[in-house]
């Protein structure tokens, strides 16, 4: 879809469990469009399941961006995803296609659409602060936080070890606030932001459904095959929701019953966070996926955009 010429791209954005990727299929489809996820975990070879990433039979033939492209050893970060990622928006357009962002990863989704500056990095000062978060405390470094930038502090999960040693590591290099970082709400192109949402309870009982299928489906004999690839030596992809529980599965600390419950649990509490994130966006436009005429609303929705920006580019150009 363009406005005269002028490149759209779509976003699909909300919670886990809403039907994104879906969604996102099925636009692509009708726009003439490729996929460009935003799901952190999703980046990983190999960890399919505990992702519900889309089998490759079940795509449709759409072109999908952004996943399967980091080895489980690796360490998913949003300078790197930002910079393939608009790479990949980019080359999509190149082509005359609508790019379809899809995902929850809320600080991804905003890393590639938005104005976001990524602060500088230096592995010295990170490993001093994460050897200060194993012999201290991630309370305690979360106490510094909150004293040297407390609207960082605030907005941080308080045992998100690694997002407090990278704002702490931010202020130490710039000697500015973490906060001052954060992406603004300006997206670097035309950006139709859609939003699915569902009820609190339905939505927890889509999580047990699906928390429960993927462990029947061998997530735990996924996770056993990734090891041998190095899934535990993996600083980011052995944290993943579902791994971390199928790893103490397979090491005797945690039943299958056990791991299914606290993936569950884990999955709710990522959620909340999503669901806050993306519902302080008051550019995203919200529908309930399971309305049988989802697909024709949202395009719907897209149209509208595309021929309000074209009125108001007709309005702003000078009449002779």
């Amino acid at each position: 879809m363009s406005t005269d010429g002028e490149p759209f791209v779509v976003a699909v954005v909300g919670a886990t469990a809403t039907g994104k990727s879906d969604l996102g299929i099925a636009l692509a489809q009708l726009l003439d469009g490729e996929v460009v996820s935003a799901d952190a975990s999703q980046l990983y070879r190999g960890m399919d399941i505990g992702t519900a990433k889309v089998p490759l039979a079940q795509r449709h033939g759409i072109a999908h961006h952004q996943i399967d492209v980091l080895d489980v050893t690796d360490e998913a970060t949003i300078a790197g995803y930002q910079r393939h990622a608009r790479a990949d928006v980019d080359a999509v357009l190149a082509r005359g296609r609508v790019p379809v962002v899809v995902g929850g990863s809320g600080l991804y989704v905003r890393a590639l659409l938005d104005h976001l500056d990524l602060p500088p990095t230096d592995p010295d000062v990170r490993q001093r602060l994460e050897e200060r978060a194993d012999a201290e405390g991630t309370t305690a470094l979360l106490a510094e936080l909150r004293e040297l930038d407390p609207v960082a502090a605030a907005a941080i999960e308080p045992n998100n070890t690694r997002r407090i040693v990278r704002a702490l590591e931010v202020i130490e290099l710039t000697g500015r606030p973490f906060s001052a970082t954060m992406p603004t709400r300006q997206a670097l192109r035309p950006t139709v932001f859609v939003g699915l949402r569902v009820d609190r309870e339905a939505l927890d009982r889509r999580i047990e459904r699906r928390t429960r299928q993927m462990f029947a489906s061998g997530l735990v004999e996924e996770a056993r095959g990734l090891v041998g690839a190095g899934l535990r030596e993996g600083r980011t992809a052995s944290r993943a929701v579902g791994y971390a529980q199928a790893l103490a599965v397979i090491d005797g600390s945690m039943s299958v019953e056990e791991a299914e419950a606290d993936t569950a649990l884990r999955t709710r509490r990522l959620v909340r966070r999503q669901e806050s994130w993306f519902g302080a966006d008051p550019r995203i436009g919200w529908f309930d996926p399971t309305e049988p005429d989802l697909v024709d609303r949202v395009a719907r929705t897209i149209e509208d955009a595309a021929s309000t920006a074209r009125r108001v580019r007709c309005d702003d150009e000078p009449h002779g």
